[in-house]
């Protein structure tokens, strides 16, 4: 069956008109009018469980309470008072599953504030007529801070040390500076070149010098970034990708969706990317999710995602979920890639067998089918790799792969803190890692006498 096929990857498969409409911005703005009524529904609650859920501590009903009363860019400043991030959190931020989710409205009529398009209202409006964020920079201490990733964490800790006075460097292995904000999200979620808008904003505080193309452990060791500079912020993120353990993977049409994405977010032109038409995505996360509905939008004919267990283990969210099976998406549950169907060596096609949990372990049923498939992207997740580390890797305590911090996000390496996806615990969120910056620069700060 599928060995007879031949493989079908093209480019230019829809106009142009096509491409501008699938990846226009997916979530109309609210406009002044609409942006009040939304506002009105907060109960502003004096325990504000919302404020709870929120891994920066936004005060929200603060924020919502300034819309309210027609002052957009005094509720900006609230919110980017714990999250500098403010405008990217609010397109790509899981509010469904953290700040909505404990409004008191979705558990009254299961019908939340639109928390997150209310941020984006008040940050949008800030942004494009201040320029500049609202924060100045302390004095100058004269003490230097070295970070390593110019992703959420490390651009939020660079601002924050700035805020205190301090100067910061930011080392990235990049061309740009975002991270996973310009590499890694749905290109949908954040058009128009925003994240780099927001990168040039937040560092428009000063003291602040982002060194682009410098990769640890390549142009400087960990050792030297501890004796150069007065503390260090390790923010690398995770620069690995999980294998699918098959014999076939190195075979055309097997690909690394955190690689294809980020090739897609850097494209001037989406009809010269080529895209399968038929399309298997392995995995159950965001990746998962974006990889799918960007191949749909990108005018891939069938894409199917598999999944190894069932609906309520799978990483994205019910929200996302429904998102991709809008865009004609399929997601098979509970089946675990056995072997990649080649013709040539060239994918043809994926064959699974259905999984089943038995105390915890899951484990394959014996039974199998196939999907045909012209592309299939390996989407289950990302490793941290420790070997840049060098002279410092084997005294840097770990665990699970990961850097071990504590609450301030202190390294058992004297003078070395770290955030964001590279420390074990981190939850693999934008906002999960601005709280890492944020947290660590304060810690810094009062380290250095601050």
């Amino acid at each position: 069956m599928a060995a007879e096929r031949t493989p079908d990857i093209a480019t230019g498969r829809l106009l142009a008109e096509d491409y501008a409409a699938n990846f226009r911005d997916l979530h109309t703005p609210l406009d002044k009018h609409e942006a009040a009524v939304e506002a009105d529904r907060c109960y502003f609650c004096y325990d504000a469980p919302c404020i709870q859920a929120c891994p920066t501590g936004i005060d929200i009903p603060m924020f919502i309470r300034e819309i309210l009363t027609d002052n957009p860019k005094g509720a900006a400043e609230t919110i980017f008072a714990e999250n500098i991030f403010g405008g990217m959190c609010a397109r790509v931020c899981p509010t469904e599953t953290l700040c909505e989710q404990a409004c008191v409205r979705e558990l009254a009529e299961g019908k939340p504030v639109r928390i997150g398009e209310l941020q984006r209202y008040a940050t949008d409006i800030y942004m494009k007529d201040e320029g500049t964020q609202p924060f100045e920079r302390a004095a100058p201490t004269g003490k230097r801070i070295a970070i390593v990733g110019a992703g959420p964490a490390g651009i939020s800790c660079a601002h924050r040390l700035a805020m205190h006075g301090h100067e910061a460097t930011v080392f990235d292995a990049k061309v740009k500076a975002g991270g996973l904000n310009e590499y890694g999200i749905a290109a949908y979620k954040a058009p128009n070149d925003f994240a780099q808008a927001e990168v040039d904003f937040i560092l428009s505080i000063g003291g602040v010098k982002v060194e682009a193309g410098k990769v640890l452990g390549r142009d400087f060791t960990l050792g030297e970034l501890r004796e150069t500079y007065d503390a260090v912020f390790l923010a690398m993120g995770l620069g690995g990708v999980n294998a699918l353990g098959l014999a076939e993977e190195a075979a055309d049409g097997v690909a690394d969706a955190v690689d294809y994405i980020a090739g897609l977010r850097q494209a001037k032109d989406l009809s010269t990317l080529p895209v399968g038409r038929r399309v298997v995505v392995v995995g159950g996360g965001m990746t998962a999710i974006d990889i799918a509905s960007q191949s749909k939008r990108l005018g891939a004919e069938d894409v199917t995602i598999v999944y190894r267990r069932g609906p309520d283990r799978m990483g994205a969210s019910e929200y996302e979920r429904e998102l991709a099976q809008t865009d004609g998406v399929r997601i098979k549950f509970n089946a675990m890639p056995k072997r990649i169907v080649l013709a040539d060596n060239k994918v043809v096609g994926a064959e699974f067998e259905y999984t089943a949990e038995s105390n915890g372990r899951l484990a394959g049923t014996g039974e199998t089918f196939t999907i045909e498939a012209d592309v299939v992207f390996k989407a289950i997740g990302q490793t941290f790799m420790p070997t840049g580390l060098n002279d410092s890797a084997a005294s840097l305590a770990m665990q699970g792969g990961r850097i071990t911090v504590d609450d301030e996000r202190r390294t058992s390496l004297a003078g070395v803190w770290a955030g964001g996806d590279c420390v074990y615990g981190g939850e693999d969120l934008t906002v999960a890692a601005v709280q890492d910056g944020k947290v660590a620069a304060e810690s810094i700060n009062r380290a250095l006498g601050g």
